[in-house]
């Protein structure tokens, strides 16, 4: 009897140490457990400013933080963009031009899938920009494709619009940087073109010059009758009112003289008037023309050798 207590005594012993010895593996189990847990912590991406926070396509933006990693992309909207990371502290990228104007969320995400706080981003529309014409003026009795303009710049889009003076004007989008235009029937001197994609966003506007000073390109012999003959003024911006004036004489036009019907002046057209000279003599001589128009504008003074 006293050797089964014996026995007894030592199987709960042996029990008992078992026990304790099992207790002792699972702890250490669960601290080797938890030890991946705390090295796998996971990193937030935090955002500490955006510059700028609105823009136009097209437009580099800077974000600066922390926790990017190396490969975080930048979201506008449902739009993923490329970023540069740098130091996985800044991010730089640039607003895709397919974006319309309106409020956007912005955020970056990691190719682990964390994301960091979402931002508004306002996509500000494009302003257009116009640099140049080509050319800047043109003669006010030009027609046909002498009338045609370009418009150079940049921002154009289908829905651009030409304003000529204020109102719109029919042109064609020719491409990003460049408008087509034909400039209307408009009195001369100094006029203005701008460009605009919206109400609100207008480009610099460019002064366009309709010029109506008149000038004297060449003056020729043409027909030679008896006691007369013509001398045919060339050049531009001649008008039906248009003055002769030889040698400080005024020959037609508003106010001038037709000397006894003898010398007379005949309007071709805008780049062409007829001078009906009779001469005292058929010896050439010196003398000085210039064309004054109604307005008081008046060409070059030249000399011409002629009877």
């Amino acid at each position: 009897m006293q050797i089964k207590t014996t026995h007894i005594i030592c199987l709960l012993l042996s029990l008992l140490l078992a026990g304790t010895v099992s207790a002792a593996e699972s702890v250490k189990q669960a601290r080797n457990n938890a030890a991946p847990i705390a090295a796998q912590a996971v990193v937030p991406v935090t955002v500490l400013s955006i510059i700028p926070v609105q823009a136009e396509p097209g437009t580099k933006v800077t974000i600066s933080g922390t926790g990017f990693g190396e490969n975080a992309t930048v979201y506008l909207g449902s739009t993923e963009n490329a970023a540069l990371i740098t130091d996985g502290k800044q991010a730089e990228v640039t607003v895709p031009q397919q974006l319309q104007p309106g409020l956007y969320v912005l955020y970056l995400k990691r190719p682990d899938g964390v994301a960091g706080r979402s931002y508004n981003f306002t996509v500000l529309p494009l302003r257009p920009v116009l640099t140049a014409l080509m050319p800047s003026s043109i003669s006010s009795c030009a027609s046909g494709r002498e009338r045609d303009i370009i418009a150079r710049g940049s921002n154009f889009t289908d829905s651009s619009l030409l304003f000529f003076n204020g109102a719109a004007l029919p042109a064609t989008i020719l491409s990003p940087e460049s408008i087509s235009f034909s400039v209307p029937v408009i009195p001369g001197g100094l006029h203005h073109v701008q460009v605009k994609n919206g109400p609100d966003t207008s480009s610099v506007p460019l002064n366009f010059v309709v010029e109506t000073r008149p000038e004297i390109g060449q003056v020729t012999i043409g027909t030679e009758h008896v006691n007369s003959y013509e001398l045919i003024i060339s050049g531009r911006n001649f008008n039906q009112n248009s003055s002769l004036y030889v040698d400080g004489m005024q020959i037609g036009g508003r106010g001038g003289q037709d000397i006894t019907d003898r010398e007379k002046l005949n309007y071709v057209d805008c780049s062409k008037l007829i001078y009906q000279r009779h001469p005292y003599s058929p010896v050439n001589k010196d003398f000085r023309l210039q064309v004054v128009n109604s307005g008081g504008e008046g060409s070059q003074v030249i000399t011409v050798s002629a009877p």
